[in-house]
């Protein structure tokens, strides 16, 4: 067998849920009952860190409790026939749990902190929780390492680079109503073949040129795993 061919999987939300992590737009842009911006915007953040803190630190604690499930662990496998790379909106490491060894993270993850004056200073967390006090080698306070509503998303121009190298390209648990990551389509090249697996899927304007499953993540994976490997 020669070369393999390139996967590239950009997996939302939808993915996460049947692990038993909540997405925010399936309770009406409430997360666990606080408004999206209170607790995901820089706003946010210079009103109320504690508020912030402790939301991400009931997050990160959950996370850790939560398995990959057969989505995900569906996706790990198809390294064995496929380059694969995984673009996710998730903050979570349950795809890196299930297997998977090339995972790019547009939004941040929980398992991490950043600085709050140095965006650069990123570290790993050894623990659910970052608490008040907790300080970044410049002096200030560590911060939950994840892109904020009107924040820059600097691992986009990775990410478009991996979606004009695809061969076959995946959209998986996300409503693609998410900018910038729902323009990622736009770089995937002519000849690649697109698959949208997604229960809820939308009017999208590439529609024509996709191929729609309208499924959960975990069902979805065994019917594409098949397509894909029809493929090869």
């Amino acid at each position: 067998m020669g070369s393999k061919k390139r996967l590239v999987v950009l997996s939302g939300a939808g993915v996460s849920a049947e692990s038993g992590i909540r997405t925010f737009r399936d309770s009406g842009g409430l997360w666990e009952g606080h408004d999206v911006m209170e607790v995901a915007s820089p706003e946010g953040w210079y009103r109320n860190q504690n508020l912030v803190q402790d939301f991400y630190n009931q997050r990160r604690k959950q996370a850790i409790e939560c398995q990959p499930n057969h989505a995900h662990l569906i996706l790990a496998s198809l390294e064995e026939f496929f380059e694969v790379d995984i673009i996710t909106q998730n903050v979570d490491q349950l795809h890196e749990r299930a297997g998977s060894t090339r995972v790019l993270h547009l939004h941040g993850e929980l398992s991490k902190a950043q600085s709050s004056v140095d965006s650069s200073l990123v570290y790993d967390l050894d623990s659910w929780e970052i608490k008040t006090g907790d300080l970044c080698e410049k002096g200030s306070q560590l911060r939950p390492f994840i892109v904020w509503f009107g924040e820059p998303v600097p691992m986009m121009i990775p990410a478009i680079t991996l979606a004009k190298k695809s061969d076959f390209f995946l959209v998986i648990g996300t409503s693609l109503q998410v900018y910038p990551a729902a323009g990622l389509l736009d770089y995937v090249p002519d000849q690649a073949k697109i698959f949208l697996v997604d229960p809820n899927i939308p009017d999208h304007r590439l529609a024509s040129k996709v191929t729609l499953i309208l499924e959960t993540a975990t069902l979805g994976m065994e019917r594409i795993k098949d397509i894909l490997l029809d493929n090869l």
